[in-house]
């Protein structure tokens, strides 16, 4: 599973068990390429994965298929890949969902592109006179709507896409999903979450849909997270402490920052960074 991330060595250890202080985050804002105000598409993929892994679900309400499939992937993504099938929730965080099927069903995109500095993930950051984690960024995504199906199977996918769509603006027939990861649990908030993982293999131009939502919509280069300089550790005044990104004048922490980290780690693509560099959080967090 391990395998070298574009352009840095391999390394890497340490399991993220921490959530943030609320629900799979809604937003957007400004981003196109890899401009952050621009909207100019993105290159194709440097290489193909030749492993295929193709399954087709029943058609959604307008009668197109959710699809799942690693057929085509730049190679880059063949480590993430191969972590989703193998990966099991006790490995990506220490809060999993009840057993009886209580809470909030909802699913983030973990979309994957590729930019004029290579990989990269897109994110947006939450608008700052929200209540609930004002500034604060997150994946596209947000709870299962009725009609996007069964939550056990393809509802997650559906919404996943949906919600990316609605707060990014990109066009979900450019995004190729190529895994899921197990569902994931936030107490706080009670939100069962999906990661969906998924390749932009026709960029469209995003950008703020809602601005009373979304500050911005953006790209980061995986190179700038795994940047040892980048990673630190967020550290909330309940105590709870997880791993935090400082990158593209934001810092990324609690659940968003939780998947990343366990991404670089299962794809090997983890440096070693100073777990003892703190970054303090406030109450509004």
């Amino acid at each position: 599973m391990k395998t070298h991330e574009p352009g840095t060595e391999q390394h890497g250890r340490e399991q993220y068990s921490g959530t943030d202080r609320g629900g799979a985050e809604r937003g957007g804002a400004e981003r196109g390429g890899t401009d952050r105000g621009g909207a100019e598409q993105r290159g194709g993929p440097r290489g193909h994965s030749t492993d295929a892994d193709v399954v087709t679900a029943e058609p959604a309400d307008d009668g197109s298929p959710v699809t799942v499939s690693a057929e085509g992937l730049p190679g880059w993504l063949d480590p993430v890949a191969g972590a989703a099938r193998t990966v099991r929730p006790q490995q990506l965080s220490r809060f999993l969902p009840p057993e009886d099927g209580a809470g909030r069903q909802s699913a983030v995109l973990v979309l994957f592109g590729e930019g004029a500095r290579g990989p990269e993930l897109l994110l947006m950051e939450r608008a700052g006179s929200l209540r609930s984690h004002p500034g604060q960024p997150s994946f596209p995504g947000g709870s299962l709507d009725p009609a996007d199906g069964d939550q056990a199977t393809t509802g997650p996918l559906r919404a996943a896409l949906r919600e990316a769509e609605e707060e990014t603006g990109l066009d979900p027939r450019g995004v190729q999903i190529f895994g899921v990861l197990p569902r994931l649990y936030i107490p706080v908030s009670s939100f069962v979450v999906t990661p969906v993982l998924g390749w932009w293999r026709t960029p469209s131009p995003v950008g703020v849909v809602d601005p009373g939502e979304t500050a911005r919509v953006f790209t980061v280069p995986v190179a700038d997270l795994t940047d040892p300089a980048n990673r630190a550790t967020a550290v909330h005044p309940s105590g709870h402490r997880g791993p935090a990104f400082l990158v593209e004048s934001a810092l990324v922490w609690g659940f968003t920052a939780g998947v990343i980290d366990r991404i670089l780690h299962f794809a090997g693509w983890e440096r070693p960074w100073d777990r003892a560099k703190q970054v303090p959080l406030d109450w509004r967090a």
